[in-house]
């Protein structure tokens, strides 16, 4: 379980400070996938650092009841001048896995070829993608942590990581942030919603993708404050 308890955060924009969350509290509850709906620029990667602990709220509390991943498809989760090999290495020492088996998975899973040997700067997005996919599976967690990555890498690709999460949930629960209906769908069976500060779960996934839609059809300002 991840529970929220009034959690603060903001930064700076040039319009003024942005508010990802004001004063939140939610939990999110074992034995459920959710997916957080929210705009481009509405906090959902932010939201994502939060619950990792790769970010730190500027009030409240977030507890953490569970082993849980770095954020699939945070930028910073890779060393560019170390290889895919080093940073898979770097990652299973970190969590107490085994290093030789977690870099075996890795290699198997992510099919880059020549590329696992070379430093990460030198990828593409996609590339990216596949390592960190490797990385994060690699890893036994009860607690998932997504952010749009699912919908980067060719269909085939694509495929191999859905059957790979629906393996997943088996025994682990997924936490994914998008605004893609169709992904929140496939993935999970619980809705959020991320927008002007306010996060709002729903039992369902119809409700919250409704609800957003709704949202989607009033233009709304920033919620900002100088």
């Amino acid at each position: 379980m991840i529970a929220l308890d009034r959690v603060a955060k903001a930064y700076p924009t040039a319009a003024g400070r942005k508010i990802v969350l004001a004063e939140a509290t939610a939990s999110f509850t074992p034995g459920h996938n959710v997916g957080i709906l929210g705009a481009n620029g509405a906090g959902k990667s932010t939201l994502i650092r939060l619950l990792a602990g790769s970010e730190l709220p500027d009030r409240g509390t977030i507890r953490r009841d569970g082993r849980v991943s770095f954020p699939l498809g945070f930028g910073g989760t890779f060393h560019p001048a170390l290889s895919g090999r080093e940073n898979v290495a770097f990652i299973a020492r970190v969590y107490g896995a085994g290093v030789k088996e977690t870099v075996r998975f890795v290699e198997e899973f992510a099919e880059l070829d020549e590329y696992f040997d070379m430093p990460v700067q030198t990828y593409s997005a996609g590339m990216r993608a596949r390592l960190a996919f490797g990385a994060c599976l690699a890893v036994d967690f009860d607690i998932y942590l997504i952010d749009e990555v699912t919908e980067i890498g060719d269909e085939r690709f694509r495929r191999r990581c859905a059957a790979a999460f629906r393996e997943r949930t088996r025994h682990c629960d997924i936490i994914l942030a998008t605004h893609n209906a169709h992904t929140i769908r496939q993935y999970c069976d619980r809705g959020a919603i991320l927008a002007e500060g306010r996060l709002q779960l729903f039992d369902d996934v119809d409700g919250a993708l409704d609800q957003y839609r709704q949202m989607l059809a009033v233009p709304t300002p920033c919620r900002c404050s100088d």
